[in-house]
């Protein structure tokens, strides 16, 4: 047996890393990014920034000036206070370290994003996932239940979901934060898509923190996350947090983005509209089911039997479209296909191959 069999724990040693896939040559809907690049003159200005920093010296650890702004531009209520993480992926690790105790519970919907559970294990906690209904809404009363059950120290609620696509009624969502026993944090990754926010809402209720990133519009390559809640969690959380985490070109280039973030915006607005076309053109195909979106993507499950999503997309990539295939992970996702929305050429190529693969 290896040094690493023996050493390394058996059950991060069952586990798969995150898979990522190589989308060279291809038409990249996987991932949820954004397909604008930024304006030539915004671009010119961006480089400008970054040929000036100190590249030998460590970035400031308090990144004032970027959480100042993001409290400003992200309406951040008064009396609350912000941290910043290399992406929302970060913040989910230093707020579960935050309540690792032994023997703590971690709870979600389910399905959900993969890495509330991912952290929960790598922290040794117990992870409940409810399960959703089929159409993927919220069984609130069943989390209720679950939630007196299991008494969990952390609850992970996305809104709009991931990789669903659906926004949970905000009415169920304030029942679960009253009845929660620890805290509750609401993902907001797709806000600038859903039309709402439990951002105006932190001073309601002392359970609960609002994470968002900064990647879905726009901003992916600058891996910028952040929590924003009232500062006796905030302060919890960044002793958990790693020392110059947000190196000094993404603080520098987030303010220089934030400060225009107007560009930002209006590309946000132009996938929302394109977001409605694409769902218009792929519920006449009926080969399909079709899931709601308040998210830049859209969640389509491919009718037939067991393998036929993963078939689907396999045609697709080799027709030069990448998207994101859920077969063979979460069981209610078997045959589901998440298709980020592109630019319009984007969006009538995978359309096209889409068509010719369901044929």
């Amino acid at each position: 047996m290896s040094t690493a069999k023996r050493i390394v724990r058996p059950d991060v040693q069952a586990l798969s890393a995150y898979p990522v896939s190589d989308a060279t040559g291809l038409v990249k809907l996987d991932v949820m990014e954004s397909p604008y690049r930024l304006p030539d003159w915004l671009a010119k200005e961006v480089g400008e920034v970054v040929a000036n920093l100190a590249l030998n010296r460590y970035p400031v650890p308090t990144a004032l000036k970027l959480r100042a702004l993001i409290r400003d531009v992200m309406k951040v209520p008064a009396g609350c206070e912000v941290l910043l993480g290399n992406g929302s992926d970060e913040c989910i690790q230093y707020i579960t370290a935050s309540v690792a105790k032994p023997g703590a519970v971690v709870m979600a919907p389910g399905p959900s994003f993969v890495m509330f559970q991912m952290q929960a294990q790598f922290y040794n906690l117990k992870f409940v996932g409810v399960p959703l209904n089929p159409d993927f809404s919220l069984d609130a009363d069943l989390f209720l239940a679950a939630m007196a059950e299991h008494q969990p120290a952390l609850v992970w609620i996305a809104y709009p979901n991931n990789p669903t696509g659906n926004a949970f009624a905000v009415a169920d969502i304030e029942r679960i934060i009253q009845a929660a026993p620890g805290l509750v944090v609401i993902d907001e990754a797709y806000q600038p898509f859903a039309g709402g926010s439990f951002m105006d809402k932190l001073n309601d209720y002392d359970n609960l923190v609002v994470m968002r990133t900064v990647s879905k519009i726009g901003m992916a390559g600058v891996r910028l996350g952040y929590v924003a809640g009232k500062p006796e969690w905030i302060s919890e959380f960044d002793k958990t947090r790693s020392p110059f985490n947000i190196n000094v070109m993404t603080e520098a280039v987030a303010i220089k983005l934030l400060e225009n973030k107007k560009v930002l915006d209006e590309q946000a607005a132009i996938i929302l509209a394109e977001r409605e076309k694409l769902a218009a053109e792929l519920a006449k195909l009926p080969a399909l089911t079709l899931y709601p979106s308040a998210a830049n993507f859209l969640l389509a499950r491919v009718k037939g039997e067991k393998g036929a999503g993963t078939k689907v997309f396999d045609r697709m990539k080799a027709a030069g479209v990448l998207v994101k295939n859920f077969s063979g992970g979460h069981p209610m996702l078997d045959n589901c296909l998440r298709l980020t929305v592109g630019s319009p050429e984007e969006n009538r190529a995978m359309l096209a191959a889409l068509k010719v693969a369901l044929s």
